[in-house]
């Protein structure tokens, strides 16, 4: 294997920019119309004297890393800022390493910084999870690789054996080097939990031109994947997903679906209850037999204090946001669950560390046993899309969630020039129609073999000159 490059981290500029939905999103608990989103901007200089710069983005999500409702959304983009701020002053000061290295570095400290100003550790790792992504852009940047080829190579450095107990006989290079990146991939679309399943829903069409129905949106872009959220209220979640069968059943071709209970139910009997009520409705019967699993249908204050066994004896159950450290996954474990989320606002070395053990404990298992799903957080085009779903089809992940371009339209926020950029290098991924630059979902799949381009994942950057500068987080100076 190639000697793995060491780095300094030169510099690191925090950003931001608003993002407005075309139709309101509602997960969980809130209902989102606007966000803003963070981006990073990170010069290295490695240890043989190359200097370069590497990008990530993503937003600044309300109510999903702390559903606290006494915290309003604008407390939410304080907390993340928090988190970003206290990143990047640690990853300054961390002086030469290799890219896992600084990653590894600043693991404990970042939580234990970001518990003193009241963030609890999912918030506070969303910080090092888009800085990680930046520095590493810049690293492939810096000796001409692509993101696959750093893997391959394990020219990130990672390593959790020495650090992990769990890893002491595992063979990360072995491991990277088996993994096999796809050129495509299929696209799940999430139904929100007010978004219009048919016409008849619509009180008030955007009238873009783009799908608004779940109707529409299988007409258009035609995918066989879907996430389903359902709120907590066994009822009206039983009618919804009755409505969304209605649509789902004319497809002559197999679909398969999630449920994603985003922590809306107090206990394992109440999600319980939910399933027997799908299973015992007639309408339902080809959506169930369609689940492949269930996300996180209880509190995170209660999903690791109770066997899931009793629901995941019907289907595989995996964590989402109660993946707030690297002790998560096998916390769950013991309780039943089997699986558990990638998400880039995760952190990138998070999801190879829990693909990681998943291919550790499948083994003598069944190669299924244990396995990780793909979800969004509303991610847009650009870097924020792309190096997600690098990671994803590194994993070996054949489906991800994706729902920022039905929610947002496109880039039409953004200047021409930089629309213009990443069509220009990713024609694959993206098309123009409607007036704006966005992705192109054929067939219910997305085309990503330009993603194999040196840096990571992407041949295009921001505008950065016309970005405003991410505030200091309150109280706080420079």
């Amino acid at each position: 294997m190639a000697s793995v490059p060491r780095f300094q981290v030169v510099s690191i500029e925090l950003f931001e920019r608003d993002v407005r939905l075309r139709m309101p999103f509602r997960f969980g608990v809130v209902t989102l119309i606007e966000s803003p989103q963070a981006l990073v901007r990170a010069r290295i200089r490695t240890d043989d004297g190359r200097e370069a710069e590497g990008g990530s983005a993503e937003l600044l999500a309300p109510k999903w890393f702390d559903k606290d409702l006494a915290l309003s959304n604008e407390d939410n983009f304080e907390q993340l800022r928090a988190a970003l701020h206290l990143a990047r002053q640690a990853y300054l000061a961390g002086g030469a390493n290799t890219a896992f290295g600084h990653y590894r570095a600043h693991y404990a400290a970042q939580i234990s910084e970001g518990a003193k100003r009241g963030l609890n550790a999912l918030v506070a790792n969303y910080g090092p999870a888009l800085i990680d992504r930046a520095l590493l852009d810049a690293l492939c940047r810096a000796i001409g690789v692509s993101f696959y080829d750093a893997a391959k190579r394990n020219l990130m450095g990672f390593a959790p054996r020495g650090w992990l107990a769990e890893f002491a006989e595992f063979d990360s290079d072995a491991f990277l080097a088996a993994l096999r990146p796809a050129d495509a991939i299929a696209a799940r679309h999430t139904v929100g939990l007010v978004d219009p399943i048919i016409a008849c829903d619509l009180k008030q069409r955007v009238a873009d031109g783009l799908p608004e129905t779940l109707e529409e949106v299988v007409a258009r872009y035609g995918q066989r994947y879907f996430k389903l959220k359902v709120g907590g209220d066994r009822k009206a979640d039983l009618e919804r997903l009755c409505a969304i069968a209605s649509v789902l059943d004319h497809a002559s071709e197999p679909y398969f679906a999630t449920l994603d209970g985003n922590e809306q139910y107090d206990s394992v009997e109440g999600a319980l209850e939910l399933w027997r009520d799908i299973k015992a409705e007639a309408r339902l019967n080809r959506l169930a037999n369609s689940v492949i699993f269930i996300e996180q249908p209880i509190k995170r204050q209660n999903a690791l204090a109770q066997s899931i066994v009793p629901l995941a004896e019907h289907k595989p159950v995996i964590i989402d946001e109660s993946d707030d450290s690297l002790e998560a996954f096998p916390r769950a474990k013991t309780l039943g669950y089997t699986g558990v989320s990638s998400k880039t606002c995760k952190g990138l070395y998070k999801s190879l560390i829990n693909r990681a053990r998943c291919a550790l404990w499948s083994r003598g298992a069944g190669s299924e046993r244990f396995f990780m799903s793909a979800e969004d957080l509303t991610i847009q085009p650009g870097l924020a899309l792309q190096q997600d779903l690098a990671l994803v089809t590194l994993l070996g992940i054949n489906h991800v969630e994706r729902n920022g371009h039905h929610y947002v339209n496109g880039m039409v926020a953004l200047a021409d020039a930089e629309q213009e950029a990443f069509l220009a290098v990713h024609p694959d991924l993206y098309e123009r129609t409607h007036g704006a630059v966005r992705v192109a979902i054929r067939a219910g799949m997305l085309a990503i073999g330009s993603l194999g381009c040196p840096g990571y994942a992407s041949g295009a950057m921001p505008d950065w000159a016309n970005l405003r500068a991410m505030p200091q987080p309150k109280g706080e100076g420079a």
